[in-house]
């Protein structure tokens, strides 16, 4: 079983809307019903479990029922940061699936993820037991300390980007997040995140420039753009 967790507990204070940024409507559609379409189009994912800002619950069961999202099974409230309403749906999960299945992580506001990037996510997974997207760092990268100027330059080579989704087995999920209470880790931001800060092994999955993460209103022009743009044929 293949398990999507979308994550839109946030309320999207950069964005400067009235409303959450997961539920701002472009051309028609809000930004997380363009994300669920995702999952539910592709044909390994089983369930859609959704973890929602207080007070969105209804708006988001309405979207899902215009929208024709059937795999979705359940819509939880979100936590106080992104570690705990992650944690949040792990622990709904553990009383209905076995520790074998896959979750995949996803944030609800990265709307333009492919078939392609979560298909490579579950492979990963399969392979090495867990996965997170990512994409190279191809701009130079600087160190600054007082957010004025730039002190020393940092090698990009080994440098990733990461994004969403991020998988492994809801067994580790739930080792993942308990052994971080234990330990003091409360406000990990990503599933790769707490991985690593407990000492495990990550491995990349590939994702896209176009996979973005709508944060800014600058962002949505590109998703407009993206929504807009046809795949050039003669490209390889």
């Amino acid at each position: 079983m293949n398990i999507a967790l979308i994550i839109a507990g946030g309320c999207g204070e950069r964005m400067g809307q009235d409303i959450p940024k997961q539920f701002l409507v472009v051309r028609n559609k809000p930004v997380i019903v363009y994300t669920m379409e995702a999952f539910q189009n592709h044909p390994s994912i089983d369930r859609i479990v959704v973890v929602c800002l207080r007070g969105w619950e209804q708006i988001l069961e309405a979207y899902c029922r215009e929208f024709h999202i059937t795999k979705l099974e359940k819509i939880l409230l979100g936590g106080a940061c992104g570690q705990e309403s992650i944690y949040k749906g792990i622990m709904y999960l553990k009383e209905r699936y076995r520790e074998d299945d896959i979750v995949l992580v996803h944030d609800a506001i990265r709307p333009m993820v492919s078939q392609e990037i979560i298909s490579d996510c579950l492979r990963v997974c399969l392979l090495h037991g867990n996965a997170v997207t990512t994409i190279p760092c191809l701009e130079a990268m600087f160190y600054t300390s007082d957010e004025e100027s730039l002190e020393r330059q940092i090698s990009r080579d080994n440098l990733k980007r990461t994004q969403t989704p991020q998988a492994t087995s809801l067994g580790k999920m739930i080792w993942a997040h308990e052994e971080g209470k234990k330990r003091g880790i409360t406000h990990s931001i990503a599933t790769c995140t707490l991985l690593e800060e407990l000492g495990e092994k990550v491995y990349m999955s590939k994702g896209s420039e176009k996979n973005i993460k709508l944060t800014t209103p600058d962002d949505i022009d590109i998703f407009i753009a993206l929504l807009e743009v046809k795949p050039t044929e003669w490209m390889k």
